[in-house]
């Protein structure tokens, strides 16, 4: 599968009970991380479990673009040798992130404190969605960009030859943006405050401790106050990525809602910011439990058990917890069509503008499968039809989101009739092997 080539429809069928261990790839969160904050060290980085999907891949080449050394070592096992803080050199080439946001925003964010000028695109997909809310805050360290009308991209980005530290309070829960401005700090004199109202998966603040940054993370009455110091020498780390718990999601939906399963998924990361998704299915009534509970790498991580779940009900999901499971709204949604009565989600505008309007093609998808949603601005709800009860024979378009074409995919193993998705090929964007990883635990998949 490839996100940027020819259109690949996939159907997936009523499936026999998924059993065995369904070993997910790496964090894309943490891969792109790694990359990025290795190539800001001194020395050689170390990472193991990459993701190998196209978004960290075309993350990798950009750092080489930017002069950092990268080797793929396979398996999984990458080295990174930096340029340090404030070294990376202008590159020769536009920056292609693919279907990236989140490469994208954060390689921007880095870039945007040193005196060079690089000009960044991506597929179709990228280049629709909004960068203002990265290009705002750079503009304050003293960045300048071109794109675009509304800020999209084929976009320019002039770093910032004399940069100055900047307060700055996140207008909406972004990871990405709060990253962006994180990473800018580092090579501006000074502290750089970032106050987020709403917290957000906080991969970026842990890694960059990790790293040697001086950060410190304050909850006060005015929201999350990150404060860090800049122009460290950070240094060089081995890293174990855990197995993203986006992925993770895929394997644990379809077992809750195909008869007869039960599938393991181990090595999970739990990040609090990252796990809501299976907080919220527990509270539907999954017979999803947490096996093995540890810390690995500074991150907690447990091995997630799910079984068919019948008897699931319709819930409304705390607004408050959306930041912990943004990526996983598609596929509970799914998973609310087989519960009983309606699950409403709140709070959840960001999906509009995510690698599709989320929102808007969950709820085509979901309607042309004989669901019921309403929608608006920022929420949406489905009436859940019972384990039995999706009648499916729908064709859904995935709109170039990965998420969007898994989450019918995995609706396909559970309905009476089977789910087409138009193009399954940005699938491999964040999850190149999961076509094999769910046809090995039983679902049948046919492609066009």
């Amino acid at each position: 599968m490839s996100g940027h080539g020819t259109p690949i429809p996939m159907t997936s069928h009523r499936a026999e009970p998924l059993k065995g261990v369904a070993e997910v790839p790496g964090d894309k969160s943490i891969s792109h991380r790694s990359l990025i904050l290795g190539a800001m060290a001194i020395g050689e980085t170390r990472i193991s479990g990459l993701l190998e999907g196209d978004d960290v891949l075309d993350t990798a080449k950009a750092m080489q673009a930017f002069g950092a050394e990268v080797v793929n070592h396979g398996g999984g096992k990458w080295s990174v040798f930096g340029v340090g803080v404030g070294g990376f050199a202008e590159p020769d080439q536009v920056i292609d992130c693919g279907n990236s946001g989140t490469g994208v925003r954060l390689i921007m964010g880095t870039m945007a404190t040193s005196p060079i000028t690089a000009t960044f695109t991506g597929d179709a997909s990228l280049n629709g969605r909004p960068m203002a809310r990265i290009t705002d805050p750079l503009a304050l360290f003293g960045a300048k960009a071109v794109g675009r009308k509304g800020g999209r991209l084929p976009m320019t980005i002039v770093g910032a030859a004399e940069p100055t530290p900047v307060r700055y309070v996140v207008p909406v829960p972004s990871a990405q943006v709060k990253s962006a401005v994180l990473l800018a700090g580092l090579n501006a004199p000074g502290k750089t405050v970032v106050i987020e109202k709403e917290a957000t998966r906080d991969h970026s603040e842990r890694m960059l401790a990790g790293f040697g940054a001086e950060i410190t993370v304050e909850d006060t009455e005015e929201g999350r106050v990150i404060t860090l110091t800049g122009r460290p020498e950070l240094q060089p780390q081995e890293i174990a990525v855990p197995r993203d718990p986006s992925s993770a999601a895929f394997p644990v939906c379809a077992a809750l809602i195909t008869p007869g399963s039960d599938v393991l998924v181990p090595g999970i990361g739990l990040n609090p910011t990252r796990a809501g998704l299976f907080y919220t299915l527990q509270d539907m009534g999954a017979d999803l439990t947490f096996e093995n509970p540890r810390e690995e790498g500074g991150e907690p991580v447990a091995d997630l058990r799910a079984k068919y779940s019948p008897d699931m009900q319709g819930i409304e999901v705390p607004p408050a917890r959306a930041a912990s499971m943004i990526d996983e709204y598609p596929v509970l949604s799914v998973v609310a069509s087989f519960a009983h009565g309606k699950t409403m989600m709140a709070g959840v505008k960001e999906l509009r503008v995510k690698e599709s309007d989320r929102i808007d093609a969950m709820a085509r998808g979901l309607r042309a499968n004989g669901v019921t949603v309403a929608e608006g601005e920022d929420w949406w709800s489905v009436e859940g039809l019972g384990p039995d009860g999706v009648p499916g024979g729908g064709t859904c378009e995935s709109f170039l989101d990965h998420r969007i074409a898994m989450s019918f995919m995995v609706m396909g193993m559970g309905a009476q009739n089977p789910v087409t998705v138009d193009d399954g090929s940005p699938i491999t964007t964040s999850f190149p092997i999961f076509e094999p990883l769910m046809t090995g635990l039983g679902a049948k998949f046919t492609r066009a």
